[in-house]
């Protein structure tokens, strides 16, 4: 059952629970006018809190602004108005430590080894390189990547590029971990794996992870609770509980819950599918 609810222009938005990991109090965002276009509006006004240690999945509308509200959170781009708190202290202009974001994109670095992609950021902070083999080994080895830490990313699949982005994100240990539509450009059967390996990171790190995606069945499957945007301007018109067990996997999707949630979830959403559709 989703958390008590307060009304903040036409729908009802989460009220913000004190003790949140992650707090956004009633943040907005506008995108200045351009070439004689009024300024867009894309997203909120949006209150809603992220539970310290739990899986977190926003959907909604294409264009509702679920990555423009990723961006806010992970400190890549500022609240027009509002605020974002990440460990009670308010994010500004830079991603915090204890924070990583892995986006759609395959960011991995095609010059780089996949040891030496996924080393990257902690040999950008500086750490010891004793320890940096520690983490790199220990993230690859989770992963499933050791036999290929010598190879290069053109030599690997798409799934395994992936694999190599959360990799690198998963040796900088983060608090919190931002996910942006990462296994949107992959066929079915390897998301489902993919979804897996993302639930063991979750439980083995205890990292507060908050998800975006288009695919109400990943949302589902992976989540604690799935936030269910409205048309832009994207604001949270229902905060869904799944109930599952921590150990969780894709045999829940075999659950007879399972499908309860994805109807209820598709229920609230196809109206405001409608909507950004211009139906």
């Amino acid at each position: 059952m989703a958390s008590p609810l307060t009304m903040i222009g036409e729908f009802p938005e989460i009220a913000v629970d004190r003790k949140a990991h992650v707090a956004i109090n009633a943040a907005t965002r506008v995108f200045a006018a351009r070439d004689g276009r009024s300024p867009l509006h894309a997203l909120g006004p949006v209150s809603f809190d992220l539970r310290q240690g739990e899986f977190f999945s926003v959907v909604g509308p294409s264009g509702c602004g679920k990555s423009t509200l990723l961006d806010l959170v992970a400190g890549l781009s500022p609240a027009t108005e509002g605020r974002v708190v990440f460990e009670d202290k308010e994010v500004k202009g830079e991603v915090p430590d204890g924070v990583a974001v892995v986006f759609q994109e395959d960011a991995s670095f095609p010059w780089l080894t996949v040891f030496d992609n996924a080393a990257f950021g902690t040999r950008r902070n500086g750490l010891p390189e004793s320890e940096v083999r520690e983490r790199v080994d220990h993230a690859l080895a989770f992963m499933g990547l050791t036999d290929f830490a010598k190879s290069y990313p053109a030599q690997l699949s798409g799934g395994m590029r992936q694999r190599v982005c959360i990799a690198r994100a998963m040796v900088l240990r983060p608090r919190l971990m931002l996910l942006d539509e990462p296994f949107g450009a992959l066929d079915q059967q390897t998301r489902l794996l993919m979804g897996e390996e993302m639930l063991k990171l979750w439980r083995e790190t205890g990292s507060t992870v908050m998800l975006i995606t288009h695919s109400i069945d990943e949302a589902v499957l992976l989540s604690d609770r799935v936030g269910i945007m409205s048309a832009r301007p994207g604001t949270f018109i229902d905060i869904v509980e799944t109930g599952w067990s921590r150990e969780r996997g894709s045999e829940t999707a075999m659950d007879p819950h399972y499908g309860a949630l994805q109807s209820k979830v598709w229920g609230l959403l196809r109206t405001e599918s409608l909507k950004a559709m211009g139906v």
